[in-house]
């Protein structure tokens, strides 16, 4: 296994100080989320308990870009989210969000993937190719960070209310509709 392939071990010291184990230095949120958007994943145990810590300090993260302006998560989902803590609905929000965030991966792969394989008549004109390359940076801009994250548990279809699986649906469907548009360039 390289090391890119197992989780970076990162230690809360007493201190609160997180404690790189690779690099034998110390490290800040900001780090850590930079570590995450590079594609590595990470773990955060309490020195001394051994406690998981990741979760925490990973909803720290977001709660921190949030705060500071930079919003992913609309009201919606947020309201959405914390209603599904205290409903019966908390066993299947995780696997409907890892299918979801998969199936934008996929989308994002199959969409970039399109941009470089389709024999455009507008190749030829000058300056094509820095807009094409633009187009793709800002795609990979717009999903940075996006890796897997292991296994994404079981499917989403068939579990849930059926509004999860129409929401899902409905999202398979848009994305169906961009892939064919684009096909049509």
């Amino acid at each position: 296994m390289t090391d890119d392939a197992k989780p970076l071990l990162i230690k809360r010291y007493a201190s609160r100080r997180l404690y790189n184990t690779e690099t034998s230095d110390y490290v800040t949120l900001e780090d850590i989320a930079r570590f995450i958007r590079d594609g590595r994943d990470v773990q955060i145990v309490d020195l001394k308990t051994g406690d998981d810590l990741t979760r925490q300090y990973l909803l720290q993260i977001i709660a921190e870009h949030e705060s500071r302006g930079e919003s992913v998560l609309p009201i919606g989902v947020l309201t959405d989210l914390v209603r599904s803590y205290t409903s019966s609905a908390q066993s299947v929000v995780p696997q409907f969000l890892a299918a979801s965030f998969e199936m934008l991966r996929e989308g994002q792969s199959q969409l970039m993937e399109q941009f470089s394989s389709i024999p455009n008549p507008m190749a030829s004109m000058p300056g094509f190719d820095a807009l094409q390359r633009q187009q793709q940076a800002f795609l990979k801009s717009m999903m940075a960070g996006w890796t897997p994250a292991g296994s994404s548990g079981p499917e989403a279809e068939g579990t849930g209310s059926g509004g999860d699986r129409e929401e899902l649906n409905a999202i398979k469907k848009q994305l169906a509709d961009l892939q064919s548009k684009l096909s049509k360039l």
